[in-house]
């Protein structure tokens, strides 16, 4: 089986972590910083917001006024960094091998742990108590990997819910679209069509779904009749690897953070559990004086402990920084295995080619997740609709 966990709302309870009164206050996590768009909306909200009338993604003038007592936290993207790496190293202890989609919903498939904790609902409650209740974690189980994530979605804080093999239809049919991986303006286009329900999406004849709403369109209808039954890759263990710097006060001057970056980028590469081996992606981060932290990752195209290189990569991103900090922190996310590359002399065999393409593939699913690269299958190269001629299937290696 499959199973999944989902934490709603992690981003505005990680943040919270340092400010637990504001969690049974009305509170919403803000807008992005920057520049942004003309309307900015708000994230998580808690549940006396929620009460009070406030809606996750609700424009922030609408919120304010609908909510005058509303608090704005900001974003912690680095506590959420935290916080998220803290719960999965919990399930790995747990002997859970997980694959993160984003913070706050983790995979896992049971059937290696089903034997250790006597049966497919202790394994569940066994990684819900590895969470923690205090982050109110709901779990799913399935056959298909959308139907995980539609039964943890669905399913009460702590409560684990199991849906039975040749189920998984009948149990999707009556929910809401917003289960969807969809843009807003599919969701209202769908509505104004009558369809408000996945099993009215289901329903629907998948070429006409296809020829009106594209690819994501096709997608979509076939989440809604159950999904794919794809596999759970666990992921590597993180390198673990970091420095951080704290100031005596607030620094904003662009020298200054600049030679902090330089001493913590040497004080990493002179680190012995490093082996050698150079560095796929690099994490910058920084806690704010303002409250709330900021955070930008770096993949680089070719693994390197060059210095100058590395500085070259991140050190543009100290431009980006908000307002002044108070710590600077470096962390490696990502070692590669490799320690150097030999140059040929000749054009090289094919065996060449593909570990250079692997290198490729791994440095785009250190970037972009798992589950981002995919071949392209040919399967019905007659029909006339393009999105049925061919599948994407997920490529691990």
């Amino acid at each position: 089986m499959i199973a999944c966990v989902v934490i709603p709302g992690f981003e505005l309870r990680a943040a919270l972590r340092s400010r637990p009164r504001l969690a049974l206050e009305p509170a919403a996590l803000s807008p992005l910083p920057g520049p942004g768009s003309v309307s900015p909306l708000v994230g998580a909200v808690t549940a006396a917001a929620e009460f009070a009338g406030v809606q996750p993604g609700m424009r922030l003038g609408e919120a304010l006024a609908t909510c005058p007592t509303l608090v704005l936290v900001e974003q912690d993207p680095a506590a959420v960094e935290r916080e998220w790496e803290g719960a999965l190293q919990r399930l790995e202890d747990s002997g859970f091998a997980v694959e993160p989609e984003e913070p706050g919903r983790v995979y896992f498939e049971t059937r290696g742990v089903e034997r250790l904790y006597g049966g497919l609902e202790a394994a569940l409650e066994r990684a819900l108590a590895s969470i923690g209740s205090a982050w109110d974690p709901r779990a799913g189980a399935a056959r298909r990997r959308f139907a995980a994530l539609a039964a943890a979605s669905v399913a009460r804080p702590g409560q684990a819910l199991v849906v039975a093999d040749g189920t998984e239809e009948g149990f999707l049919a009556p929910l809401p679209l917003s289960l969807l991986p969809l843009p807003a303006d599919r969701y209202a286009e769908l509505e104004g069509l009558g369809v408000r329900k996945l099993g009215e999406l289901a329903a629907l004849p998948g070429g006409s779904v296809a020829e009106r709403l594209g690819p994501e369109g096709r997608r979509a209808w076939a989440l809604a009749q159950g999904g794919t039954r794809g596999r759970v890759h666990g992921r590597r263990p993180p390198a673990e690897l970091a420095e951080a710097l704290e100031f005596p006060e607030a620094i904003g001057n662009e020298l200054t953070l600049r030679r902090a970056f330089g001493a913590l980028l040497d004080r990493l590469l002179a680190q012995p559990e490093r082996a050698g081996r150079p560095f796929r992606k690099l994490a910058l981060s920084a806690r704010l004086v303002g409250g709330g932290s900021w955070r930008r990752t770096v993949t680089l195209r070719d693994p390197t402990a060059d210095r100058p290189r590395l500085r070259a990569a991140l050190g543009p991103k100290l431009l980006e920084l908000p307002a002044p900090v108070l710590e600077l922190r470096l962390e490696a996310v990502e070692l590669s295995e490799s320690v150097g590359q030999q140059l040929e002399l000749v054009k090289p065999a094919a065996d060449e080619v593909n570990a250079r393409l692997s290198d490729g593939l791994r440095q785009v699913r250190a970037s972009t997740g798992s589950g981002s690269v995919v071949a392209v299958v040919e399967v019905a190269p007659w029909s006339r609709i393009p999105e049925a001629r061919a599948l994407f299937v997920p490529r691990d290696e």
